[in-house]
């Protein structure tokens, strides 16, 4: 019952996927999450791989096209959340610029651990298996953590739970954490293999509607009137890094606190601190003004 159930979920799979890259076509939503629509149209061209090889009952052939296709599903999976990531932080390069440094280096440990678990896999397991499950469960805790993101700083970044990336997000997020769970469950002893992939082909049906309900729908555009200060501070606290203050900002720095100096201290201690301010007046002024030095004239004999 359990294995009838699968299939008629999985030829289910690409009819709403069809649809749901028909309605982004429509929409134009193609254009503003290109990598997302590459990844349903890739899983439109597996399933036309996938069945036909299950239907003829060729194992060996259907074991290696199955664990490869997955490989390049998680790797435009993980490119979609970037995406998405991109799409969240637009209004703010910088923070931009480093998230697409940190997603950089999170690809090159995934691929390192992947590399290493491949390499140090028991004989009698498939190093592919075991390469692309590791990749597999990081790219599932990738997308749980960004839904989290987004539920915890949405207000923050002035991103609306209605917009089409939130749905996106959401998906991913919902289907990783059924099937985190299922593996749990499945390496517990608690449930068996056909359960654990009806579970998953059930959940993967729930984020098909889901993707479905968001690109049906008109996302708002963001609200420019709410205060989000807190990711301009942000914003503002990288570029500053990026871009160090000059020394001759130092000199403005120093008079400040010279004044903040004087309303504290007592009378008698403000005339050294008179001179102190003095001299830095001193100093300003030599720096603005350039220094006249007189040119040596040079004389060369043969």
């Amino acid at each position: 019952m359990h294995a009838k159930l699968q299939l008629a979920l999985w030829i289910a799979h690409p009819a709403l996927e069809l649809t749901l890259a028909g309605i982004m076509v429509w929409r134009k939503l193609h254009r503003t999450f290109p990598v997302f629509f590459t990844y349903i149209v890739f899983q439109l061209v597996d399933f036309g791989v996938m069945f036909p090889i299950h239907q003829s009952g060729n194992y060996d052939l259907y074991f290696y096209a199955y664990w490869i296709g997955s490989g390049i599903s998680l790797a435009i999976g993980f490119k979609v959340i970037h995406e998405v990531f991109l799409n969240v932080f637009r209004p703010y390069h910088t923070l931009k610029d480093l998230g697409t440094v940190l997603f950089k280096w999170a690809a090159l440990v995934m691929l390192f651990v992947a590399i290493v678990v491949a390499a140090a896999s028991p004989a009698d397991q498939s190093p592919i298996v075991q390469a692309v499950t590791t990749v597999e469960r990081c790219v599932r805790v990738v997308q749980c953590g960004l839904v989290l993101f987004l539920l915890f700083f949405s207000r923050y970044l002035g991103v609306s739970w209605r917009q089409h990336s939130f749905g996106i997000v959401l998906g991913f997020g919902a289907f990783a954490s059924v099937e985190l769970a299922a593996i749990a469950l499945y390496a517990g002893g608690q449930i068996k293999i056909p359960m654990a992939g009806l579970i998953n082909s059930t959940a993967y049906t729930l984020t098909i509607l889901t993707w479905l309900g968001y690109v049906l729908q008109k996302a708002p555009s963001r609200d420019a009137s709410l205060g989000l200060l807190t990711s301009q501070r942000w914003e503002q606290s990288l570029a500053d890094l990026q871009r160090p203050a000059d020394a001759e900002s130092l000199i403005p720095m120093f008079e400040g606190m010279v004044d903040r100096a004087f309303s504290r201290t007592s009378p008698e201690s403000r005339h050294q601190l008179r001179a102190v301010e003095e001299r830095v007046e001193k100093v300003s002024t030599a720096r603005r003004v350039a220094p006249a030095f007189p040119v040596p004239q040079l004389t060369f004999r043969r």
